[in-house]
């Protein structure tokens, strides 16, 4: 599998990556992504290093620790074939400081995801989620202390507007002290606000994309279609799906099920293939409860759009931008449409 470098680190990931959320179904709410124990996660590890697919990426949230856990018994006596990425900052216990990104939290989180992963460092550590409760210098601070210490190789964020990882960078920047490298983000073709703001500052930046939830939490597996319903009891049927203004989902769907049919691939790899494509993208994070979804969705790779197939998707998805966004449009895109993010519309 082709492998791209991770924004201006010394990583160099594959295009498509492994999500372990469902891995372990310990709350409802993760019952509905999946419950893949070990022995199932052993061989959906296999699975993916067979084609190169090296990166996988859980958070201490998921399934409260048991994603963790079951990742790192599926990965053991093989560590140094894989790269292990983790998040935390969201919720994770009763108390009033068990939730944010606070330095002493950032410490007991790592060593706690160390622990579960069952490893003495973790390849690329993640912000899940922005504080503003939280001292960036300090967070920026503790990073560096846990890659000095070799607990960790490089850090990240996810779910940042850009202002505020704009503002991390800078601060990273005048400590002289290392920046983040990545930014995990939601992106597909159902929803394309990351490119108003925060694909324009990681090209400027070189911050690594890693796309959370490519299929638009399952509304883009072909499963669901302007006259297909849901399937009862599937992820797309739940809240653990993301909703999109239905007309405009099923222009998306409408054309995608065209372009299958004139190219004979399925609905779900055209729509991995579309990011793939896209600039600042470094790896699209795929998960799947079966080895069957495993093998179709790493097919993506092998997918080649047409420069008609991406216009029609292009025309299908586009969406207004929020203000200042179309100001800028209206005003410079002509002067400089390299400054413009991309795809925007009037």
């Amino acid at each position: 599998m082709k492998t791209k470098k991770l924004g201006a680190s010394e990583l160099h990931v594959p295009v498509l990556s492994f999500g372990a959320a469902t891995f372990g179904g310990g709350t409802n709410f993760f019952r509905k992504w999946g419950s893949t124990d070990v022995s199932e996660a052993k061989n959906l590890v296999d699975i993916a290093l067979e084609v190169g697919c090296t990166l996988f990426d859980t958070a201490d949230v998921y399934s409260n620790g048991a994603s963790e856990e079951i990742l790192g018994a599926a990965t053991r006596g093989r560590r140094d074939k894989v790269l292990l990425a983790t998040k935390m900052g969201m919720r994770f216990g009763d108390a009033p400081e068990d939730i944010g990104t606070s330095g002493p939290r950032i410490i007991r989180s790592c060593e706690a995801s160390l622990r579960r992963l069952g490893t003495d460092h973790i390849d690329l550590f993640q912000l899940h989620a922005f504080d503003a409760t939280a001292s960036l210098e300090e967070v920026v601070a503790t990073m560096n202390l846990l890659i000095e210490s070799g607990k960790i190789g490089n850090y990240g964020v996810s779910n940042y507007s850009g202002w505020h990882l704009m503002k991390l960078i800078s601060i990273a920047d005048r400590c002289g002290l290392k920046r983040p490298v990545s930014h995990q983000a939601y992106y597909s073709l159902a929803d394309r606000e990351f490119e108003w703001e925060l694909m324009p500052l990681a090209l400027d930046q070189d911050i690594g994309t890693m796309v959370w939830s490519p299929l638009a939490g399952a509304k883009l597996t072909g499963k669901v279609g302007r006259h297909i319903a849901p399937p009862d009891g599937s992820r797309a049927a739940t809240d653990a799906s993301h909703y999109s203004n239905a007309e405009r989902l099923w222009t998306i769907t409408d054309t995608l099920e065209a372009i299958s049919l004139q190219t004979g691939y399925s609905i779900p790899k055209i729509a991995l293939s579309w990011l793939l494509q896209r600039p600042s993208i470094s790896t699209v994070i795929i998960g799947a409860r079966t080895s069957e979804q495993l093998r179709e969705n790493l097919g993506a790779t092998e997918v080649s759009l047409s420069d008609e197939h991406l216009s029609a998707l292009e025309k299908a998805s586009a969406t207004r931008p929020i203000y200042p966004y179309w100001h800028q449009v209206a005003t410079y895109a002509e002067k400089n449409p390299s400054a413009v993010p991309l795809t925007l519309v009037p």
